[in-house]
Formats: structure tokens, C-alpha cells, sequence
């Protein structure tokens, strides 16, 4: 029986995805995809539907608005995906079902309750670490003018995420998970090419994308310190936590930038914009193995509701020199 192909979209910057506990999710229009390598070598995926909310209210397309939007919801489904990875894994360990099947029992309360909290705890420390630290030390410094202490408050910020990226990457357990990172932006890359989503078509591409998150975070402490020079200089703890309410703020304004990045990254005067982005990713990424790569494409098959056994021939909907681009940076 003939199976009617679903209709791609033919913006280059609709798919995305992100790196999770042995796997890859992949987010396409209108559905999410996970895939987790499973220990007996077989591939669990997990396919929702999913429709943005600024897709439903005409407001929220707007720019800045679907970027605030977009940062919420991203967030909503990258830890959704980290559980059923997470939930995955732990079945396994514990000797639950390691059957090829895609069907697996859900997690017991508890696993959830543990997962959710870890979410929750390493939520608030984010926030501890990388927006209320920075202003304490930068108190300690006896700067009375409002630039100024945005300005060393922005340094403290972005030399703490530096910090972090660093240290995440001296721990051996992350590595995987940056490999997987790695195949997620070659699956993309292969697919904004227009090639078909082969392991051989992936494997040729380079592992650096300009619309990565980790380019998007580094966008986020830099656009933070332009948003907050407007707060001034923060009195009492009032005005901290005040800075809170405009991180969506922060959030749309890095969202419109690495969009731009993406639809513009191979124009001359836009690469010296995400050349340090793609530098940073030399740390947050690694090279896949092929095994890697097809879990990756199977979670990106998924997502656009193809079988992953079919080799998809994409329409070349993305500027090759996009990849050039990032190879040159």
C-alpha cells in the first residue's frame, strides 16, 4: 500500500533537536522523537505530537514573543525527552524489558518523583549559580555606577558558563553524550543539505552547527548584559529577583539572533558573529561513531513520520554553504 510522504517544511530552521542519555531527540513540525540505544543494540523511540503554542495564538509569532515562547516549550521537551531517556536506561539496568519493541512500561512514581526533582534542584542552582552569584561578587567590588556594575556583573556571568562548559567536559561520563551531540548536528546538517538521511551522507558532515544550544546560551550571557544595563545598579534583593521576570525577555532576544545566525551564517559579515559559538562547540561536541549517527537518524525519521528504514530524500531546503560556514569557523 502507498504511503503519502508527510509535507516537509521548507524553512531550513524547523528542525532542531538535542542530545540525551544514550540518544538523540529530534524535533520536527508538528511531532517530537526520541531514540535511546537500548544495551541488546536495538533502537526505542518515542514520537509525539506537538504543536508550539505560537503556532496557536497569532501573537505569539511575533518576534521576541515565539523566541520567549519557543524558550519555555524547548525547555518543556528537552527535559520530557531526559526522563524517557533517563527512565529508559534505568529499566534496562534494572532488568526491565530490553525486547526491540517501542512499547515500554512506564516508570513508577518514584522514578518520576527523583527525576523531576533533579530537574527542579539543578533548575534553581542554574539560577543560583549563573544570575544571583554574579551580582553578589559583583557587589563585593564597590561599583557604584549602574553600566558598570552590568558590565562586571555580565563578566562574572560569562566566565562562570565558560567555567561550567569546561568542567562538564573534564567528566567522562558527559562524554557520550557529547557524541551523540555530535550526530544530532550531522543528522541536521545532512538534511538541510538535502541529501538523503543515510549513515553515510551524516558521517560527512561536520559536527559544528550555528543554531547549536550551546551558541544559544553563549548568545544568552551576552545578550544579558545589554537587557540588564537597563535595570541598573540592583539596590536590594527586590531588584535581583526582579531580573528573573526578564529572562523570557533575554531568551527572545537570543532566539531572533541564533536565527539569524542560522538563515545568515554564511554571509561574511555574520560569521565573526558565530565563530565563538562554533570555538565553544569544539568542547560540547564529539566526533559519533556510526551507530551514533543512525540513532540520531532514526530519532529525525520519527520525527518527520517516516520510517526509519526508508532513506529519506530531503528537499535541499538549507544553503549548503551553511555547513561551510561552520567549517570555517
Amino acid at each position: 500500500m502507498k504511503v503519502d510522504r508527510p509535507r516537509f517544511a521548507t524553512d531550513p530552521l524547523s528542525v532542531g533537536g538535542q542530545a540525551v542519555i544514550e540518544g538523540v531527540m529530534m524535533r520536527a513540525p508538528g511531532a517530537i522523537a526520541t531514540a535511546v540505544r537500548r544495551p541488546d543494540g536495538s533502537i526505542a523511540i518515542e514520537r509525539k505530537s506537538f504543536k508550539s503554542l505560537a503556532a496557536r495564538v497569532p501573537l505569539l509569532k511575533l518576534p521576541i514573543f515565539r523566541g520567549a515562547i519557543g524558550l519555555v516549550e524547548s525547555l518543556y521537551i528537552g527535559v520530557g525527552s531526559l526522563m524517557y531517556s533517563a527512565e529508559t536506561a534505568i529499566d534496562e539496568e534494572e532488568g526491565g524489558n530490553a525486547s526491540p519493541s517501542p512499547a515500554k512500561k512506564p516508570a513508577d512514581w518514584k522514578t518520576k518523583l527523583a527525576l523531576g526533582g533533579t530537574v527542579a534542584v539543578s533548575l534553581l542552582l542554574g539560577i543560583g549559580f549563573f544570575f544571583y552569584l554574579p551580582l553578589v561578587l559583583t557587589d563585593l567590588t564597590g561599583v557604584k555606577s549602574g553600566i558598570g556594575f552590568n558590565l562586571i556583573d555580565g563578566v562574572f556571568r560569562l566566565a562562570f558558563f565558560l567555567v561550567y562548559i569546561w568542567g562538564i567536559t573534564r567528566w567522562k561520563e558527559m562524554r557520550r553524550v557529547f557524541e551523540y551531540h555530535g550526530a544530532e548536528h550531522k543528522s541536521i546538517f545532512a538534511y538541510e543539505a538535502g541529501l538523503p538521511l543515510t549513515v553515510e551522507n551524516a558521517r560527512g558532515m561536520i559536527r559544528f552547527h550555528p543554531r547549536c544550544g550551546t551558541s544559544f546560551l553563549l548568545i544568552v550571557m551576552l545578550s544579558s548584559i545589554f537587557v540588564f544595563v537597563f535595570l541598573g545598579r540592583p539596590e536590594d534583593i527586590g531588584d535581583r529577583l526582579t531580573r528573573l521576570a526578564f529572562v523570557p525577555l533575554i531568551g527572545g532576544i537570543s532566539y531572533e539572533a541564533i536565527k539569524l545566525s542560522g538563515r545568515y551564517g554564511s554571509r561574511p559579515w555574520v560569521r565573526p558573529f558565530i565563530v565563538p559559538g562554533l570555538w565553544l562547540q569544539r568542547l560540547t561536541t564529539r566526533e559519533p561513531d556510526d551507530s551514533q549517527l543512525e540513532v540520531a537518524l532514526a530519532a529525525l525519521h520519527a520525527a518527520l513520520g517516516l520510517p526509519a528504514t526508508e532513506p529519506l530524500a530531503a528537499p535541499a531546503v538549507a544553503r549548503p554553504a551553511l555547513a561551510a560556514a561552520a567549517q570555517a569557523g
